[in-house]
């Protein structure tokens, strides 16, 4: 493994990681509305799902779904009517009082579940790693597979310490929020709005 070119990598990836975008969005919402313990395992769904895209490049199946408009169009409109959906319940869940830091643990374990389908239903993921990954390898340091394999799973432990600390920051605010009852309404909705609007730029996403 060529370890200039890893720095470089991990560079790379703190910065796209640290960028707005639907997952650090998602991380958030879930921390703010539900607590930490619910932001982090969510962080963890959304990274998990990171090994799936990273087997996909590495193999060459992104190539294919890149390809082939049909698959590509198939797996978007999946991830957008699931998100959609997500907001659907949220939009639903009204003045429901929260329950920051009381989350069960078949919650948690739903929630990383959430995180991992999001991740692997957004196609521009898979796309993003074809187009990454292949940047970062040396022709000079063994297998490329192996070598992509290492960098998505470079990726992945930065991408969960990050998440872990939006994840404990946001759940700090939405902690000091709930104070206030009027509030948990007004994060309810909030939530359906940026799960709703995470659907529809997925959604309206091109290759």
């Amino acid at each position: 493994m060529d370890y200039a070119l890893l720095g470089s990598f991990l560079i790379v990836a703190i910065v796209l990681t640290l960028a707005p975008g639907p997952d650090i969005l998602f991380v958030m919402a879930q921390s703010m509305s539900n607590g930490k313990r619910a932001g982090i395992a969510t962080a963890f769904g959304l990274c998990s799902g990171i090994t799936v895209h990273t087997m996909a490049a590495a193999l060459g199946i992104s190539a294919v779904l890149y390809q082939s408009n049909t698959a590509f169009q198939i797996v978007k409109y999946t991830g957008a009517i699931y998100l959609l959906y997500m907001a659907w319940q949220a939009f639903k869940e009204g003045n429901t009082p929260l329950a920051a830091g009381k989350v069960e643990k078949r919650s948690l374990s739903s929630l990383y579940r959430k995180g991992i389908l999001m991740n692997i239903l957004n196609p521009k993921v898979s796309l993003f790693f074809l187009a990454l990954l292949p940047q970062f390898v040396s022709t000079k340091a063994g297998s490329p597979v192996l070598q992509m394999v290492v960098l998505g799973f470079v990726f992945m432990i930065q991408a969960v310490v990050i998440f872990a600390l939006v994840a404990m920051f946001a759940g700090s605010i939405g902690q000091r929020l709930l104070r206030y009852p009027k509030v948990n309404g007004y994060i309810n909705k909030g939530k359906a709005g940026l799960f709703a609007l995470i659907g529809i730029r997925i959604a309206l996403a091109e290759k």
